[in-house]
């Protein structure tokens, strides 16, 4: 029988439930504010810097402190409950945010924004357990849909607001919006987010028992083929996200607002099918939903990268591009639910290791892609191609599904 508290608890969380997508979407939607909004000002960063490697330095930053963040503020929010690890993350990344907006080189813009990363983090990773803290299976997918349509919004708008920026002013400005977007994050936190893991299910572990606890995560053959197929996919969107800017800005001198429009395009297609993946998901499963969509991304970067080296011109790669971004609509919701489908007890734990491993690998694919650019859209389809074969190989080892919600 469950305790008093948890019984309290469940009462006050559950005519939440029916706004959690809203609420948490507006919080994951950190993520493209804070990565999206400022990819139309990298020539203008670099130009400011004298310094070309400025805008993918500060990229890979941001990546790797959200991978750092991710690893303390699932398990934190494990201990403490899921409000206070957000509330304080969202304060850091609020402060850091007006940071950026002063920074004066490529070292200090890099700092902060990955300390923007580790206090946002919170808003990445601690919402996903939230979602397993109330659902599962083809209920955890159609919650998982609705926050990312929320959250969607947010790569179509944010381009084109970064763009707008730098057309009639300084860069700076996109931070300082960041830092007010934080500020309204806060407000909804703790005005209308409920906390859904109560007191009787939290766990009390020290550091040691944290690392243990993730050593017994990964070891979970489930988990690891699950997660290893949403990194090398993730790897494979961090590598479009370094790479357009210079592809479209530079080699096809598109200006910025028709890039915005661009990344807008992408996006409205990653929702539309996003939208679709829980349907599938309540009629198929998840495996083959999650085979169908990493074989998809294959074709994709397949068909960009002959594109690329044949030098086809800018439409082949816009096709190539949109049907990778289809099948992240697919997959990213997917091997998330699957992932997380056998660690209810520890889903901030499972959640924070999953995503550490996607922002690191999202931070290699674009490092890769940095380091290799030539101006050209080569690296970018190479690196993409790369990881959407290792999804493949990832997904091949998942063991056969033994409950009906695999």
């Amino acid at each position: 029988m469950p305790s008093s508290s948890q019984t309290l608890s469940t009462a006050a969380v559950a005519p939440a439930v029916g706004r959690l997508p809203l609420l948490l979407g507006f919080l994951i939607a950190i993520g493209p504010v804070s990565v999206d909004m400022y990819l139309p000002a990298f020539p203008t960063i670099a130009r400011d810097f004298h310094d070309a490697a400025a805008p993918g330095l500060t990229l890979a930053a941001y990546f790797a402190g959200l991978a750092i963040g991710q690893m303390t503020q699932g398990p934190f929010s494990d201990r403490t409950g899921r409000r206070w690890p957000i509330l304080i993350g969202l304060s850091i990344y609020t402060l850091a945010s007006l940071g950026c907006a002063a920074a004066w080189s490529t070292d200090s813009l890099s700092a902060f924004r990955l300390l923007a990363a580790f206090g946002g983090s919170a808003s990445v990773v601690v919402p996903r357990a939230m979602v397993r803290d109330v659902a599962d299976g083809p209920a955890a997918a159609m919650l998982f849909s609705r926050l990312m349509l929320v959250m969607g919004v947010a790569p179509i708008i944010a381009p084109i607001l970064g763009s707008a920026v730098v057309s009639v002013g300084s860069w700076r400005w996109i931070f300082v919006i960041a830092a007010v977007y934080g500020v309204a994050a806060l407000a909804l936190v703790w005005f209308k987010l409920p906390d859904t893991l109560p007191p009787a299910r939290r766990s009390m572990v020290g550091f040691r028992s944290i690392l243990a606890r993730y050593g017994q995560i990964s070891a979970e053959r489930h988990f690891l083929a699950n997660a290893l197929t949403g990194t090398f996919a993730i790897g494979a969107l961090f590598a479009y996200l370094t790479g357009t800017p210079g592809v479209f800005i530079g080699e096809f001198h598109w200006k910025p607002l028709e890039y915005a429009g661009l990344f807008g395009l992408n996006a409205t297609v990653y929702i539309g099918f996003n939208q679709w993946n829980p349907h599938l998901v309540a009629r198929v499963g998840l495996r083959p939903v999650i085979s169908a969509s990493v074989l998809l991304l294959l074709a994709g970067t397949v068909g960009l990268t002959v594109a690329a080296l044949l030098g086809t011109g800018a439409a082949a790669i816009v096709a190539s591009l949109l049907v990778c971004q289809a099948s992240y609509g697919f997959a990213l919701p997917s091997t998330m639910v699957a992932s997380l489908s056998r660690h209810q007890a520890h889903a901030g734990s499972a959640s924070a290791l999953m995503g550490t491993w996607q922002y690191l690998g999202g931070a290699i694919a674009g490092a890769v892609v940095g380091g290799f650019a030539d101006g050209t859209a080569r690296p970018m389809a190479i690196t993409m191609l790369g990881c959407a074969a290792l999804a493949v190989l990832a997904s091949l080892f998942r063991p056969r599904a033994t409950l009906a919600r695999d």
